[in-house]
């Protein structure tokens, strides 16, 4: 196999500032791919950038806030106007809202949680849909979380905003399975050293859960096979 088998081939990561979005984008680089990176954290960012420069590897930075209104369909549109496709589509973005009973629940957070878990998938999904349909091998991957399927005490807001989302991307698997090339895979990271994983678990060891590089390995591994759309997968603890 080539060692550069995306070579050709443009992906956007969203979240891709830090942990399992850097990571992918830094693996996705690596094996070819030209990676838009997309975030709020301009800084964050550039870092990720400058680090696959200076591994060889080739990425644009698109700061954007997937809750802002129209800033989506902006990024669609430059991506159109400059590359004409899109190969992969890696949907990590996601807010968890502080861990509370369903009762406690704050609205606010919840509302944002669903508007960046949820809403700005489906527009994600709406303004990439025709860039993707130009792709001769294009696949979607969605991260999803244990919660969205398997519910638990006290990640009611969480859990419900990611099973959504996972509604969301199976329903287009289906949708576009037999009438277009695009292929969708949902991926439950597991247990991954994030930023995220600290403050659900604040008492744990990092060193005794997965790096994001092992996920992002995984994910490069999987978006160079031909699973079928609507596959799923949990990435496991390396042994």
């Amino acid at each position: 196999m080539s060692e550069k088998p995306f070579e050709g081939q443009t992906a956007l990561v969203t979240g891709a500032s830090r942990g399992i979005g850097a990571a992918t984008a830094r693996a996705l680089a690596a094996a070819g791919a030209h990676v838009v990176l997309t975030g709020r954290d301009t800084r964050a960012l550039e870092e990720v950038e400058e680090a696959v420069f200076q591994a060889g590897g080739s990425a644009t930075i698109a700061p954007v806030d997937l809750v802002e209104p129209d800033g989506i369909a902006r990024l669609a549109t430059a991506i159109s106007q400059r590359w004409g496709k899109l190969d992969i589509l890696v949907i990590n973005a996601a807010i968890m809202p502080e861990l509370t009973s369903v009762a406690d629940i704050d609205q606010k957070a919840l509302n944002k949680a669903l508007t960046t878990n949820v809403l700005a998938t489906q527009a994600l999904i709406a303004n990439f849909d025709p860039l993707l349909r130009k792709s001769g091998d294009a696949r979607v991957i969605g991260m999803t979380t244990t919660v969205a399927q398997e519910p638990r005490a006290f990640w009611g807001a969480y859990g419900a905003t990611k099973a959504a989302f996972e509604v969301l991307l199976d329903c287009y698997a289906q949708e576009t399975g037999n009438v277009t090339k695009i292929r969708v895979a949902i991926v439950n990271p597991g247990a991954t050293r994030t930023a995220m994983r600290a403050r659900a678990y604040p008492g744990e060891d990092p060193a005794s859960v997965k790096p994001p590089e092992a996920v992002a390995g995984r994910l490069v591994a999987l978006l160079g096979e031909r699973f079928a759309t609507g596959h799923r997968e949990t990435v496991n603890q390396p042994r």
